[in-house]
């Protein structure tokens, strides 16, 4: 018997309430104790598509997913067809019992690649959902059918609901709630989770509340197998948690760094920051005696607009940011180019989804690595920093701030679809040793003098190549900004000797910026201090990766992981120092070419032996990083490795 382990899978149509079952179920186990990861993964579409979520549970805190489901949950036929053969042995697959004649010819939205696969491993005749069942029964897999419609009748008599289309709306939470009673979890906390999860919608909470109650009978008087997996409640321990996902805690770093600006146009899947936070515009100042602090949350009518609006509102002295996805950023290169001219001190927070051009708008890559430092005309500064984690994301958030203005350069902030769409339980963030540092700003507070006949340098040549920065529109000072390149009060200019002094003024600060940020703030080295392989990554990809290691090192494998969390400017001779201590290098990355093995190459000259990528839109699973980085241990493994787990 497994307990408190357990990889769960829910899906559906899009639409019908996977997302909404899925947080159920993550917040009634995170109520208990319990720690979650989970994913979301949907079509790009409104409607009708299947999407489902994967959640992890453990007793102990956890990033990273599973190849494998010990329990699926379904209340369609699609998702039986889709999943099935992931289901681990000893597990569980619940279904319902009125789609078990149904051909899998018939799904309307399975693609043809899969209905065509299902018909060549069982030709014996059309198969069909119960074809699939008793493929899983056959591997010892536990199966549940459910009846949902005669459940909806039991609920529709107990809560006096008659209408189908209100009482539809509950198989999903039967379903997980059938998943509960499997897993003899208690009732309570999926019910405190459900009232949660419908807030103020009382009576939506109570015919819930009772679709579990009902439920919970049903496997009781209809299910008797035993199961290989249990759920218990769990002591919490000290210090609170919270349930969270990767846009909300971007947005939570914005708002606790100082944000009071930030643009948008809507794209996938960087609108859930901005629309997180347009919902909190207002929020309580802690010890404040009940001041309220606001920001403005600006929708634009497209990417250019949102760049040059989020320019502006950093030229008017407030921090200010963007979010946007990969082909919204691409639009933005010019005003960020026009941003690295004028040292604007602006955050672009990008969400890197699969490309190129429309791509899959909602499927995982780590695409915009090489665009992020490079994209633009011509040679400017700018930083791009890239988070792991929820933590990452939250204090990054805050960090992008700091940079731009200390510096005053343009910031990228990458982080990836895995990491805005995923859920996990962390540990509350604590904002209170975060340190604003405006840098050489005179907007604060900090006197603004000028001598008689003196005009204002904005872009004045000083040691570091810093200037002193005040608003736009402050008093006393005049300076002009332009695309174009200029003296040190803004005018334009092409003499080649002010040129080569602008130009080694502005990128110089790469240097100065280099030297500065902490090393913690650059990287992160785990593992052994020699190691045999070195793994080399960035973004999401460090939760797969550091279970993965942790598990080779305890079969006595000497194995290190460096994670790159600065990029530009890049850290080389740091890199150096951690690769010339390794016997082999092998980098990993979600995108095709292995762009972080190039950047490495560029800038150290060291060639990885090892490129181990993933591009078909899913993210790396533990299971995947611990195969790869065995076989190349074990001189097994191809120069290229292609990862490929993902339904």
């Amino acid at each position: 018997m497994i307990e408190n382990r357990l990889q769960w899978c829910i899906g559906g149509a899009q639409g019908s309430g996977v997302d909404t079952s899925a947080n159920i179920f993550s917040r009634a186990c995170a109520e208990g104790g319990l720690w979650v990861a989970g994913k979301r993964e949907y079509f790009s579409n409104i409607k009708g598509e299947h999407s489902y979520f994967v959640v992890r549970v453990d007793s102990k805190e956890v990033h990273a997913l599973h190849d494998a489901i010990d329990m699926l949950a379904t209340f369609d036929d699609e998702t039986v067809a889709r999943h099935f053969d992931e289901v681990v042995k000893g597990g569980a697959l619940i279904y319902d019992s009125a789609l078990v004649n149904k051909k899998i010819e018939d799904i309307p939205t399975l693609e043809r690649r899969i209905r065509e696969e299902l018909a060549k491993r069982f030709p014996s005749s059309p198969p069909t959902i119960g074809t699939l069942i008793e493929s899983c029964r056959s591997r010892g897999v536990h199966v549940c059918a459910v009846n949902y419609s005669s459940l909806l009748n039991v609920i529709s008599s107990k809560t006096g609901e008659k209408r189908m289309s209100v009482l539809g709306r509950m198989v999903n939470v039967i379903a997980v709630a059938v998943s509960f009673a499997l897993l003899k979890y208690d009732i309570a906390d999926l019910k405190s989770s459900i009232d949660r999860i419908f807030g103020g919608k009382k009576n939506v909470a109570a015919m819930n509340g009772t679709a579990a109650e009902v439920a919970y009978e049903y496997v009781k008087g209809n299910f008797h197998e035993e199961i290989d997996c249990r759920l218990m409640k769990v002591p919490r321990g000290k210090g609170k948690r919270m349930l969270l996902n990767g846009n909300q805690a971007v947005a939570l770093g914005k708002v606790a760094g100082g944000l009071r600006f930030q643009t948008y146009y809507p794209i996938t899947p960087a609108a859930d920051e901005s629309t997180y936070l347009e919902r909190y515009e207002r929020f309580p100042m802690k010890g404040k005696d009940g001041a309220r602090g606001s920001i403005v949350v600006l929708q634009t009518e497209d990417e250019i607009a949102a760049v040059t609006m989020a320019i502006g509102g950093a030229l008017a002295g407030v921090r200010t940011a963007t979010c946007t996805s990969g082909p919204g950023f691409s639009l933005m290169a010019e005003g960020i180019g026009w941003a690295g001219i004028n040292e604007v001190p602006v955050v672009i927070t990008n969400y890197q989804r699969a490309g190129p051009s429309t791509g899959m708008p909602t499927r995982h890559e780590q695409g915009d690595l090489k665009f992020s430092m490079y994209g633009g005309h011509g040679d400017f500064p700018r930083m791009v920093i890239c988070s792991a984690d929820m933590q990452e994301c939250f204090y990054d958030a805050n960090h992008a701030f700091n940079y731009a203005e200390r510096y005053q350069m343009p910031v990228i902030h990458l982080i990836d679809k895995a990491l805005a769409n995923s859920t996990e339980s962390v540990p509350y963030f604590d904002p209170s040793g975060m340190n604003i540092d405006r840098g050489l700003f005179m907007g604060d507070g900090t006197p603004f003098v000028l001598k008689e006949g003196e005009e204002y340098a904005r872009f004045k040549f000083t040691e570091n190549g810093i200037s002193p920065r005040i608003p736009v529109g402050t008093p006393g000072a005049v300076f002009w900004n332009t695309g174009d390149e200029h003296t040190e009060i803004g005018h334009i200019t092409e003499d080649p000797v002010l040129r080569n002094m602008m130009m080694e003024k502005r990128m110089g600060k790469l240097d100065l910026a280099l030297k500065e940020i902490p090393a913690d703030e650059q990287y992160h080295y785990f593992g052994d201090d020699k190691p045999d392989l070195l793994v080399v990554s960035w973004g999401s990809t460090k939760g797969a990766i550091l279970e993965a290691v942790d598990g080779l090192r305890k079969e006595g494998k000497k194995i290190g992981f460096l994670q790159m969390r600065l990029i530009l400017p890049f850290p080389a001779e740091k890199v150096r120092e951690f690769a010339g201590r390794a016997g082999k290098i092998a980098v990993m990355e979600m995108n095709y070419v292995g762009q972080l093995a190039d950047v490495i190459a560029e800038y150290t000259g060291i060639m990885a032996e090892f490129r181990v990528v993933k591009y078909n839109g899913r993210p790396i699973t533990v299971d995947e990083a611990r195969s790869s980085l065995r076989s190349i241990l074990e001189g097994r493994s191809e120069k290229r490795v292609v990862l490929t787990h993902g339904a």
